[in-house]
């Protein structure tokens, strides 16, 4: 995950140094079934909405999920639900303000501004708006293990006894 970063320091890490590449997307006219089923088998907990040339629309997240399930299909059995689900499009439940980033955004920007606005993701974005990726907490705790990992190997060479 670090590897094309390991030569620079930390504060110059981008978002393009740690971002997902290979994001799994949704169109506005897919169902909520489809979302949930992406999300069960990818363990993933954010889906980008994109139209036909890939420019991001909307976001729909695990949450957005759970609410749905909460307040509309709690009391169904599971393929009640899944019926329910299959009827409802995307573009009804998706998050149409999005924060996007570009994949230059330093990591410290980013990861201050998932935390003060308590952001799981933020897709990122060229300069034509098209999603290129996405970077999430997963990302971010990906980068710390890496990092406590190099700091433990730091540690025990500058103590040979050890």
């Amino acid at each position: 995950m670090l590897h094309k970063a390991e030569a620079r320091t930390l504060c110059e890490l981008t978002v393009a140094d740690i971002m997902t590449e290979e994001v799994v997307t949704l169109n506005e006219d897919e169902s909520m079934d489809l979302a949930e089923t992406l999300m069960e088998i990818g363990r993933i907990r954010h889906l980008p909405v994109v139209d036909a040339n890939g420019v991001v629309k909307g976001l729909v997240t695990h949450r957005d999920l759970l609410r749905m399930s909460i307040s509309e299909v709690v009391d169904l059995d599971a393929e009640e639900r899944r019926e329910i689900l299959s009827n409802i499009p995307v573009a009804q439940v998706m998050r149409r303000e999005v924060m996007l980033t570009s994949p230059e955004t330093s990591l410290l920007e980013a990861a201050r501004f998932m935390q003060d606005h308590k952001y799981g993701c933020l897709p990122v974005v060229d300069e034509e708006g098209v999603l290129v990726g996405i970077v999430t907490e997963a990302d971010f705790i990906g980068l710390t293990i890496r990092l406590l990992e190099l700091a433990r190997k730091m540690a025990d060479a500058s103590d040979p006894g050890a």
